[in-house]
């Protein structure tokens, strides 16, 4: 038999609780809620952190709201696989980070003072680095412990080398930086010429890791760059298909010569747009 759904007349937070616990019900849920586990949602959750941040791109509110809305629900999600096994709650989750801010902001919720917005940086980061000894639990910690593995690599790689260079693993100059690239570079077009793939694999994770490098030291965001960069490719390849269109074709039916025109016509529009 069918039960109403849970009434608008709560909070809207419990009411969405109340909506997951009712599709995870083993009795009368949905067999694919039902069958799901933290693994099988987790790349739902990263999906949906991207969908938000495609809206802020966008600078779309009304989708902003709808994407933390089903952000919002990967939490709840996690939150209730996690009650069903005794684990913790949403509450629990909702108070871990309640106690995380207050004790990450002693200057606003306690009476500590930072002389500038630097020293609030190393009273932050002196903070992360006393939980990450407490979540050692006896071991040594790494400053590196709690950046996760599930970042996208290249956000990771800028993530990782900035902990570094936090205490002084850092080329002191940028051209330094540019100098390793080359080297790399260098080496992977080596691997390639000898033919050895794997190895040329391994070269490209070297060449990408000191791309990240270089971007955290010219404080770019990789991530957003190549962002910028697939939205130009598209761009233009789409111009490709237009006029291949007009002219009754499609890509397939053209070769590399007369695409690669097009793609330099599509490079001159841009150019006389910007400088209009």
């Amino acid at each position: 038999m069918t039960r109403p759904a849970p009434p608008e007349t709560l909070r809207p937070i419990d009411r969405l609780l109340a909506i997951m616990a009712r599709l995870r019900d083993p009795a009368d849920g949905c067999p694919w809620d039902q069958e799901q586990t933290f693994a099988t949602v987790a790349p739902y959750t990263v999906e949906e952190a991207y969908e938000v941040a495609d809206a802020i791109e966008r600078n779309d509110l009304s989708d902003l709201k709808e994407e933390l809305g089903d952000l919002l629900l990967q939490v709840v999600f996690h939150a209730r696989m996690a009650e069903e096994q005794g684990a913790f709650a949403f509450d629990d989750v909702a108070a871990a980070i309640n106690d995380k801010m207050i004790r990450r902001h002693p200057h606003v919720f306690a009476e500590e003072t930072y002389a500038s917005l630097a020293h609030q940086k190393q009273g932050w980061e002196a903070l992360k680095a006393a939980e990450r000894e407490t979540k050692g639990k006896g071991r040594v910690a790494s400053l590196l412990d709690d950046v996760p593995v599930g970042l996208p690599a290249l956000t990771r790689a800028v993530k990782l080398s900035k902990r570094a260079a936090g205490v002084g693993f850092v080329w002191p100059d940028i051209s330094q930086v540019v100098a390793k690239l080359d080297e790399e570079f260098a080496e992977l077009k080596a691997e390639i010429a000898a033919g050895d793939l794997d190895k040329a694999r391994q070269e490209m994770g070297d060449v990408l890791f000191v791309v990240a490098n270089l971007a955290r030291t010219l404080e770019v965001d990789p991530e957003d760059s190549l962002r910028f960069t697939n939205a130009k490719f598209v761009r233009r390849f789409q111009y490709i298909e237009k006029v291949l269109a007009e002219r009754g074709r499609t890509p397939d039916q053209s070769d590399l010569a007369e695409m690669d025109a097009l793609w330099d016509e599509a490079k001159a529009t841009e150019r006389m747009k910007a400088a209009e």
